[in-house]
């Protein structure tokens, strides 16, 4: 046993009269108000609607937890089905037991949907989610102290978790510390989101790329904490079958990176302007533009020369009919012109694809 250690909690429960409050459900619904605040700003620094993530949220989380739930029921059926198990434990999610690369793959299905309902684009607002989602991970982990479970290999280290004689793995009962993978993973989410912040703004990278990103990066984290933990798992290959999902989903962000390699941004969310209203203080709506769409002000309205003249590519983002327009600024790029049913038309970037 290590001298020095990091103790696990006495207990993961508290009881509020007769209601049970469970550390790790806090854990997670921490991480979703942290996700939720963080995406939150994000989103209207670039200029999007305000209260869109939220509308977004109340849709993702649901399906995410839901996908959460089912990867790991899928993964791990034996603990559900067959002699001596209950299916009913498939709805005790208190009780631990989801898988992230299913929150992801739901999670975004929910997202999809609001988004279309909200009339937005899907790539502006996973960009803005991500660095969020990766802190709600780091933040979830920690219910896996609480609940002392998925720690990894025996270990003497300073920094060894203590694992409490009930909650130790058969074979390791005389073995009290161990790696301390919730840890570990926690420490490289939060990595994460500071790398997907910082590269965002470093790589002018547009959303859905920012979303590939934190996809690829979270894949090589959960790869090698995976190849740490002792409980049992499916193996194929010699792998968990976590480390082969790690490995496609890193695959899968990478080549969504450099498919879309020429992209730049960053995004740039512009709100449409309703019918009759002035589209600037010195540009005057022209309610007879006849190609032009309604609230829009046509280039020919605008003065040629004097001091309301409007500068070259001015009316280059405009409002579609659906919700928010993307813009995204490409530096050095010809100006673009405008498309005859109202949209933009990108002469450099383009649109987040799949959004």
């Amino acid at each position: 046993m290590s001298i020095a250690f990091i103790p696990s909690p006495s207990q993961g429960v508290w009881h509020l009269g007769a209601i049970p409050i469970r550390a790790y459900a806090l854990c997670i619904i921490v991480g979703v108000i942290v996700a939720v605040w963080v995406a939150d700003r994000r989103y209207k620094a670039i200029g999007g609607r305000p209260g869109l993530i939220l509308d977004v949220a109340t849709w993702a989380v649901p399906f995410g937890l839901v996908g959460a739930r089912l990867y790991h029921v899928v993964t791990d059926p034996e603990l559900y089905f067959g002699a001596g198990r209950d299916w009913v434990g498939i709805f005790k999610i208190w009780d631990g037991g989801i898988g992230i690369p299913g929150a992801i793959a739901l999670g975004a299905v929910g997202a999809w949907i609001a988004c279309h309902r909200a009339g937005v684009k899907l790539g502006p607002v996973a960009g803005a989610a991500a660095p969020g989602i990766a802190f709600a991970q780091a933040i979830g982990r920690w219910g896996n102290w609480f609940n002392q479970e998925l720690y990894g290999r025996p270990s003497s280290l300073p920094w060894a978790l203590e694992i409490s004689p009930q909650h130790r793995l058969a074979g390791f009962e005389n073995i009290a510390t161990y790696q301390p993978t919730f840890l570990y993973e926690s420490i490289w989410d939060v990595g994460v989101a500071l790398l997907l912040i910082w590269a965002g703004k470093r790589f002018l990278m547009t959303g859905d790329r920012l979303f590939a990103l934190y996809v690829a990066t979270y894949g090589v984290g959960r790869f090698i904490t995976e190849s740490l933990r002792i409980d049992f798992a499916h193996h194929f290959l010699g792998l968990r079958i976590n480390q082969w999902m790690a490995v496609i989903i890193f695959l899968g962000g990478v080549a969504y990176l450099y498919r879309t390699r020429g992209k730049v941004g960053p995004d740039v969310v512009v709100q449409p302007v309703p019918a009759g209203v002035s589209a600037g203080p010195d540009e005057p709506g022209d309610d007879t533009a006849g190609a032009d769409a309604p609230g829009r002000v046509s280039a020919e309205t605008r003065p040629a020369t004097g001091e309301g003249a409007a500068p070259p590519g001015a009316d280059d983002d405009e409002a579609g009919s659906g919700g928010d327009t993307v813009a995204v600024r490409a530096s050095g790029g010809p100006d673009r012109e405008p498309g005859e049913d109202g949209g933009d038309k990108d002469a450099g970037a383009g649109e987040p694809a799949g959004s």
